[in-house]
């Protein structure tokens, strides 16, 4: 499966335009725990490993430049074998046996809180952070590759009509945990060209 998202922070004016009219589908809380080594192979890769209240998920990225990215699109993992068969290990070994191998631990958790909604074939996320950062996403999930650069125009003019500034870069909650916890890493993604 494909996401594709884009990131926004909103004003209160924005946020209640955006849900009018949007189906709530329900609000969850879950705590995200995402792993690495001490070289960060994996996030200057723009990989992201991480278990969300205890099930794994790994997500590849599919834009070819930084510079060129107006969406974020990645390639979701949710079996644990097919995450382990990713990095062509060329063996059976469990995700847990592959992380102790690899060295990869935990270097961040964050608790989120999220208001999910459905409007007009797109998924509304409402983040709130339990180290004070919100965040919105509007996304689409595809299985069709091809059409990717249409979709992504889509999320555009769904944000625009909807009188939210789409040009603005905004750091995903971890970049912005990072940010504010760990310079040493959120400088090493930005000399990988992960983010600016």
């Amino acid at each position: 499966m494909i996401e594709i998202e884009k990131k926004f922070i909103l004003t209160d004016t924005q946020e209640k335009a955006l849900v009018e009219g949007a189906a709530f589908l329900g609000e969850k809380k879950f705590t995200d725990a995402y792993y690495d080594d001490t070289n960060f192979s994996l996030t200057k890769k723009d990989i992201w490993l991480r278990s969300r209240d205890g099930k794994f998920e790994l997500k590849i990225p599919m834009n070819e430049s930084i510079e060129r990215r107006i969406s974020d699109q990645y390639r979701e993992v949710e079996d644990e074998k097919e995450i382990v068969k990713y990095f062509n290990t060329g063996s059976n070994e469990g995700l847990p046996n592959f992380l102790l191998q690899n060295n990869y631990t935990p270097f961040c958790s964050i608790t989120t809180t999220r208001k999910k909604y459905q409007k007009d074939g797109f998924g509304i996320d409402l983040d709130s952070m339990d180290f004070g950062y919100t965040l919105a996403e509007i996304e689409y999930m595809t299985d069709d590759e091809s059409g990717i650069q249409e979709v992504t125009h889509s999320i555009i003019k769904f944000a625009e009509k909807h009188s939210i500034n789409t040009h603005s870069m905004v750091r995903g909650k971890v970049v912005e945990y990072l940010r504010t916890n760990n310079p040493v890493h959120f400088q090493a993604l930005i000399d990988a060209k992960v983010i600016k």
